[in-house]
């Protein structure tokens, strides 16, 4: 489109279809289109006062054309649509009507009524709506470009996010799982001389769980994994007879949304982990129920970890949290006998896609 605009030039020849160019002329035709061309692309590129400043030299050039050629009305024309780089509005049209002005005071420079006529004619004619379309026209192009820049913002932090998320899920689904392997394997290495079917079950139990395992993480870095409630609580009921813990489980029936289920489901792997691989403990309460509104879960047991010091926040934990608060709950801790670990999300989330 640039280069298109430029045949608007072919308004100084008019002239010449009728009154042949002296040579003085013809020399300064060219030297003109040599200093104007330049300008007129340079203003593309210019920013702030250099707007401003090819303006002015479009006007100056025009104003320099009027008495010997009624087609330099072309040069503020030009001068107009170049007020599209100034990116406030308001001071681009107080330029667009500054050019005008100056090609008002131009027209003086005339002598001949017609002349005149013919050259104010194209400015009052095209300039103004040249000008305003062009500066909007540019707005709308660098508003196209922010909402791409936008777009790939959010794609990014979409990325990031879903490369958060596989992590998280990747943590929680190993953890638990390593930890279920790791304790009937060593349970096998125990049975081994003592009770071989037992151990034969147990390694049997090894090769189901590293299988499902596979078949989860498989799943998860596809994106595409649903961790289900139910199999989440028959693995938890797994991890802790394995490991000697005695659970207390009182579950409700409730309905629950996919990502609800999901969010549920992870926590309660990540906890029923953390209960087997630190706290020491003999007995866990798990429940599930509605108060209040709000779907609450909660995994309590009787172990010693912080004998050894604070309650440190890891992964688990982290990834846990920040789960439930995208559903609009809330993770509460609380350390007493044992550590009590309740998560609160709200009923209308859990339920809205049921």
């Amino acid at each position: 489109m640039p280069y298109f605009w430029l045949l608007s030039l072919g308004y100084m020849f008019w002239k010449y279809a009728y009154v042949p160019p002296s040579a003085i002329e013809a020399a300064m035709l060219v030297l003109t289109f040599v200093v104007f061309i330049p300008l007129y692309f340079a203003s593309y590129w210019a920013r702030g006062p250099q707007v401003l400043a090819c303006m002015l030299a479009g006007c100056l050039i025009g104003t320099a054309w009027v008495h010997w050629n009624a087609g330099a009305g072309t040069f503020f024309i030009f001068a107009c649509a170049m007020a599209a780089q100034i990116m406030h509005l308001r001071r681009a049209m107080l330029a667009i009507g500054g050019v005008i002005a100056i090609a008002l005071l131009a027209s003086l420079l005339v002598e001949q009524t017609q002349m005149r006529f013919l050259f104010l004619m194209p400015i009052l004619t095209i300039s103004l709506p040249v000008g305003i379309g062009s500066v909007m026209d540019a707005r709308l192009r660098r508003s196209r470009q922010a909402l791409v820049r936008k777009q790939e913002e959010v794609e990014h932090m979409a990325t990031i996010a879903e490369r958060e998320r596989i992590s998280r899920d990747l943590h929680d689904l190993l953890g638990h799982s390593l930890s279920l392997i790791a304790l009937k394997a060593e349970l096998a290495g125990k049975l081994v001389h003592r009770d071989l079917d037992a151990c034969a079950r147990e390694i049997g139990d090894i090769q189901a769980s590293a299988r499902q395992t596979l078949a989860e993480v498989r799943a998860a870095v596809s994106g595409y994994r649903e961790s289900g409630l139910a199999h989440a609580l028959a693995s938890a009921r797994a991890s802790l007879a394995a490991a000697s813990v005695e659970l207390d489980e009182r579950v409700e029936r409730i309905a629950l949304a996919p990502a609800t289920e999901h969010v549920l489901a992870l926590a309660l792997r990540e906890a029923v982990t953390n209960v087997v691989r630190h706290a020491g403990a003999r007995r866990c309460t798990l429940s599930l129920a509605i108060e209040g509104g709000s779907v609450v879960l909660r995994i309590i047991d009787d172990g010693d970890r912080l004998q050894g010091g604070a309650l440190r926040h890891g992964n688990g934990l982290s990834g846990m949290q920040e789960r439930v608060a995208a559903l609009g709950g809330r993770l509460a801790l609380q350390v007493g006998a044992g550590l009590a670990l309740e998560l609160r999300v709200p009923a209308a989330v859990a339920g809205a896609a049921a």
